[in-house]
Order: C-alpha cells, then sequence, then structure tokens
C-alpha cells in the first residue's frame, strides 16, 4: 500500500511518498480503508517540530479520515468489515495517521458514517467538529451533550467563523437551536459564516464589534468560541453575561493572554481550554455519538454551500496539501487516498 511519511522534523518537502506492507489489526482494533482524509493545521505543525521532538522515528501524518473497515482484530463486536467509517486522533499516540491507505486504529478512534454523508463530509469531522463540540460542551450551565434544542435560548459568539473549527461550531450550534453571531474579516469570509448558518455577524475591520455583539445579545452571550485570544479576550469579556464559557481552541494571533483582575472577577467566567489529546476518552466518545446524529440529521456538511469550501489533493501530492494549509487556506483540505 502507499503511505506518506516523514522522518524528520520540517518543512513540507521531509514528506515522502512510500510502498510498505499494511498491518494486521490486533485486540480492539480494526483496519480502515482509507478513502479521503482531512489536513488540520496540527498536521504541520507536528510535522514541523512546533509540537516538540517526534514522538516516533517515523511518522504516517493526518488525525482525520473516512473510509471502509477492510479488517477487524479479535473481540470487536461494534464494527465489522464493509462498515463506512470515520476517524478522530489516528496519529495521536500511534505512528500511522490517515495519510496511508490503509490505517489501522482503536475501535474508540472509529465511528460509523452515516449511509447519506459522503466521504468527503466524514473526512472534516475529526478535530474540526469534535473540537467544536467540547468548546459548546463545557459551560457551567450545561448542556455536557449536544441534540436539537440543547442550546434553545442560548447565544453562541464564534470567533472565525470562516476557519474549519468556527465552521463547525455554526453548524452544531445551529442543530442544537442556539442563535449564533459569528466575527470576521472580510465580505467574503462573512459569505461563508452565513452559509454556515450564522443568523449574524459582524466585520469586526469595519464595525465596533462590541457594540454590534451588545446590540444583537444586550444580555449578553452565553458561548464564545474563542479562537484567537491574544487579539480578542478584552472584547470577550466585554460582550458576555455573567457565568459565561470563553472556549479557546488555538492561538492564532499570539501566545500571550493578559488578564485584568477586577474585569474578569465581574464576569465569573470560565474559561475551557480546548486540545483534543488531553479530552478524555468520555468526552470524545460524546462527541463522537452527537456529531454524527448532527450529519445524519442532515445539519452539518461542507463546500461553498455550507460555508466551508473544499480543496481536494491526490496522495502523492500531500506536500502540497500541507503547503497549502500552512499557509492559511480558507476552507477544508482533503487528500483523495484510495477509490471510494
Amino acid at each position: 500500500m502507499r503511505a506518506v511519511v516523514y522522518r524528520e522534523r520540517g518543512d513540507s518537502s521531509v514528506l515522502h511518498l512510500v510502498e510498505r506492507d499494511a498491518a494486521e489489526p490486533g485486540p480492539g482494533e480494526v483496519r480502515v480503508r482509507i478513502v479521503r482524509a482531512g489536513v488540520n493545521p496540527t498536521d504541520w505543525k507536528f510535522r514541523a517540530g512546533g509540537m516538540g521532538e517526534l514522538a516516533f522515528p517515523e511518522i504516517v501524518p493526518g488525525q482525520d479520515g473516512a473510509g471502509v473497515v477492510d479488517a477487524v482484530g479479535p473481540d470487536v463486536t461494534d464494527l465489522a468489515v464493509g462498515d463506512r467509517v470515520w476517524t478522530m486522533l489516528a496519529q495521536h499516540t500511534r505512528p500511522g495517521g490517515t495519510a496511508q491507505e490503509q490505517v489501522v486504529l482503536p475501535v474508540g478512534n472509529v465511528t460509523r458514517l452515516p449511509d447519506s454523508a459522503s466521504y468527503d463530509v466524514g473526512a472534516a469531522l475529526g478535530v474540526p467538529a469534535v473540537t467544536a463540540h467540547r468548546a459548546l460542551t463545557t459551560s457551567e450551565d450545561g448542556p455536557d451533550r449536544l441534540t436539537p434544542g440543547a442550546l434553545d435560548g442560548r447565544t453562541v459568539l464564534v470567533a472565525g467563523g470562516a476557519g474549519a473549527v468556527g465552521n463547525a461550531a455554526i453548524q452544531l450550534a445551529r442543530w442544537a437551536g442556539a442563535t449564533v453571531v459569528s466575527t470576521v474579516s472580510s465580505a467574503e469570509k462573512a459569505a461563508l459564516a452565513t452559509a454556515a448558518g450564522a443568523q449574524h455577524v459582524v466585520n469586526y475591520r469595519e464595525d465596533d464589534p462590541v457594540a454590534a455583539i451588545r446590540v444583537l445579545a444586550p444580555d449578553g452571550v452565553d458561548i464564545v468560541v474563542e479562537v484567537a485570544p491574544a487579539q480578542n479576550l478584552r472584547l470577550d469579556l466585554q460582550v458576555i453575561r455573567p457565568r459565561a464559557t470563553i472556549a479557546i481552541y488555538a492561538n492564532n494571533g499570539g501566545d500571550e493572554v493578559t488578564l485584568g483582575v477586577r474585569e474578569t472577577f465581574t464576569t465569573n467566567a470560565r474559561f475551557q481550554w480546548v486540545l483534543l489529546y488531553t479530552v478524555g476518552h468520555e468526552a470524545l466518545r460524546r462527541a463522537a455519538e452527537d456529531v454524527t446524529a448532527a450529519v445524519a440529521d442532515g445539519a452539518f456538511g461542507i463546500g461553498e454551500e455550507h460555508g466551508l469550501p473544499v480543496h481536494h489533493y491526490p496522495l502523492e501530492e500531500t506536500a502540497a496539501a500541507h503547503a497549502a494549509v500552512e499557509a492559511g487556506a480558507v476552507g477544508k483540505v482533503l487528500l483523495d487516498v484510495t477509490e471510494a
């Protein structure tokens, strides 16, 4: 089978296409023939060494993918050969990710993909949708699960609604009944956030974002899904209601955050840091179930019509796909690995 590997830190030129034998699944594992693989910012950050030393001598990148189970290990009863599935955290604790034709994973990292969903959608779930789910389900006043109506009466502010996580947060929050406000930096990104389902969009380069958000949510927002805390935290503190949650999943725009103690005290705010690699197994299981339910309901999609343009690359051009994500490609970058 074909696989993309790297053996040293560096730019995308360290990625190489190789041939290797497919591994066999062990107890509690399945092997998935990957049809589509997702590329996320963490993929190039791991490869470039931004997350520390390489964990293994040789690594196949890729946390997310979608495909078909083609072998099951001993004691596996919940999945069978032929099942369509999506993956998450494929390259978290093992060297083999989804940028290869066949990958062996624990059953806990594999979820059935609804028949109505394409492999493109399945490969776009993983990191973005599970991160968004976590951001939306850690508030003091709940909920801890997403279902239709779970966020009725709540207002969610999504910073950067044109990004993959922001897009997922908009779609999941709308499915759960929230009113969604999204901040963006351009008219083009406003169109994408609106297509994702945001009822209100604020261009922070043209408007006074605090004033605009306060008009839309005079009592304050309940949850903030935050991508750039260094730039936005002061804004967030001015637009939240008491006991709101600011869920921070990235450090776009800077690594340092300064908090004013008095202004922060008065909010009784909860700051929730979101990094999937240390989220507990139960939270990941709940996210997989809820995200799959949203997909089955037709409430989660990708493509221009859902505010997330899709960019396809063949497996042999994985380096170009990584470079595109690193350069800030708007939308979802996918690898075409095998035939559906």
